[in-house]
Protein backbone atom coordinates (compact mmCIF):
# COMPACT_ATOMS: atom_id res chain seq x y z
CA UNK A 1 0.00 0.00 0.00
CA UNK A 2 1.04 3.87 -0.43
CA UNK A 3 -0.06 6.45 1.42
CA UNK A 4 -0.26 10.32 0.35
CA UNK A 5 -0.52 13.27 2.60
CA UNK A 6 -1.03 16.77 0.82
CA UNK A 7 -0.32 20.07 2.31
CA UNK A 8 -0.86 23.17 1.18
CA UNK A 9 -4.37 24.77 -0.20
CA UNK A 10 -6.59 27.66 0.67
CA UNK A 11 -8.18 30.73 -0.32
CA UNK A 12 -6.15 33.17 -2.24
CA UNK A 13 -7.41 36.06 -4.67
CA UNK A 14 -7.57 35.57 -8.34
CA UNK A 15 -4.11 36.31 -10.27
CA UNK A 16 -2.62 34.91 -6.67
CA UNK A 17 -0.49 31.69 -6.60
CA UNK A 18 -0.39 29.07 -4.03
CA UNK A 19 1.66 25.66 -3.74
CA UNK A 20 0.61 22.25 -2.67
CA UNK A 21 3.02 18.96 -1.69
CA UNK A 22 2.47 15.57 -1.34
CA UNK A 23 4.48 13.23 0.44
CA UNK A 24 4.09 9.33 -0.02
CA UNK A 25 5.34 6.99 2.33
CA UNK A 26 4.56 2.54 2.54
CA UNK A 27 5.69 0.96 -0.78
CA UNK A 28 6.93 4.17 -1.71
CA UNK A 29 9.52 1.68 -4.49
CA UNK A 30 6.38 -0.01 -6.50
CA UNK A 31 5.12 4.28 -7.13
CA UNK A 32 5.89 5.20 -11.29
CA UNK A 33 4.01 8.44 -12.25
CA UNK A 34 2.62 10.79 -9.43
CA UNK A 35 0.64 13.76 -10.10
CA UNK A 36 -2.71 15.44 -9.18
CA UNK A 37 -6.25 15.56 -10.00
CA UNK A 38 -8.57 18.14 -9.30
CA UNK A 39 -12.19 17.78 -8.39
CA UNK A 40 -15.49 20.18 -8.44
CA UNK A 41 -18.93 18.68 -6.37
CA UNK A 42 -20.69 17.05 -9.53
CA UNK A 43 -18.24 16.59 -11.50
CA UNK A 44 -15.72 14.09 -12.70
CA UNK A 45 -11.98 14.47 -11.34
CA UNK A 46 -9.98 15.59 -13.85
CA UNK A 47 -6.07 15.38 -14.51
CA UNK A 48 -4.21 18.51 -13.34
CA UNK A 49 -1.07 17.47 -14.03
CA UNK A 50 1.13 14.23 -13.78
CA UNK A 51 5.23 13.17 -13.80
CA UNK A 52 6.86 10.26 -14.40
CA UNK A 53 9.44 8.59 -12.21
CA UNK A 54 11.81 10.01 -15.01
CA UNK A 55 10.90 13.39 -14.77
CA UNK A 56 8.47 13.45 -17.80
CA UNK A 57 5.66 15.82 -17.35
CA UNK A 58 1.78 16.38 -18.53
CA UNK A 59 -0.72 19.10 -18.10
CA UNK A 60 -3.93 19.55 -18.91
CA UNK A 61 -4.32 22.02 -21.61
CA UNK A 62 -5.71 24.88 -18.84
CA UNK A 63 -3.41 25.04 -16.63
CA UNK A 64 0.00 24.04 -18.68
CA UNK A 65 1.03 27.58 -19.14
CA UNK A 66 0.50 28.31 -15.05
CA UNK A 67 1.35 25.83 -13.59
CA UNK A 68 5.03 23.35 -12.73
CA UNK A 69 4.51 20.35 -11.00
CA UNK A 70 7.74 18.55 -9.35
CA UNK A 71 9.38 15.81 -8.01
CA UNK A 72 11.94 15.01 -6.03
CA UNK A 73 12.34 10.58 -5.70
CA UNK A 74 14.93 11.24 -3.03
CA UNK A 75 12.05 12.76 -0.97
CA UNK A 76 9.14 10.76 -2.01
CA UNK A 77 7.16 14.30 -2.56
CA UNK A 78 5.26 16.10 -5.61
CA UNK A 79 4.76 19.22 -5.26
CA UNK A 80 2.56 21.79 -7.69
CA UNK A 81 3.21 25.50 -7.80
CA UNK A 82 -0.03 26.96 -9.50
CA UNK A 83 0.19 30.86 -10.72
CA UNK A 84 -1.98 33.12 -11.56
CA UNK A 85 -5.15 31.30 -10.19
CA UNK A 86 -8.20 32.02 -11.74
CA UNK A 87 -12.17 31.24 -9.92
CA UNK A 88 -12.10 28.09 -12.09
CA UNK A 89 -9.62 26.66 -10.54
CA UNK A 90 -11.17 26.07 -7.59
CA UNK A 91 -11.62 22.68 -6.25
CA UNK A 92 -10.55 19.94 -4.19
CA UNK A 93 -7.06 19.16 -5.42
CA UNK A 94 -5.91 15.12 -4.96
CA UNK A 95 -2.44 13.98 -5.06
CA UNK A 96 -2.06 10.89 -7.05
CA UNK A 97 0.26 8.07 -6.97
CA UNK A 98 0.02 4.97 -9.69
CA UNK A 99 1.99 2.15 -8.40
CA UNK A 100 1.01 -1.40 -8.30
CA UNK A 101 -2.85 0.23 -7.77
CA UNK A 102 -3.55 3.49 -8.34
CA UNK A 103 -3.45 5.56 -4.65
CA UNK A 104 -5.28 9.10 -3.89
CA UNK A 105 -4.40 11.36 -1.18
CA UNK A 106 -7.74 12.74 1.48
CA UNK A 107 -7.66 16.04 -0.71
CA UNK A 108 -7.11 19.64 -0.58
CA UNK A 109 -9.17 22.47 -0.89
CA UNK A 110 -8.19 25.45 -2.64
CA UNK A 111 -10.46 28.44 -3.41
CA UNK A 112 -9.96 31.59 -5.42
CA UNK A 113 -11.95 34.19 -5.09
CA UNK A 114 -12.23 37.32 -7.23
Amino acid sequence: QVQLAESGGGMVQAGESLSLSCVASGRVNSIGAMGWYRQVPGKQRELVALVSSAGDTNYAGDVKDRFVISRDNAKNTVSLQMNNLKPGDTAVYYCHALGRYEYYGQGTLVIVSG
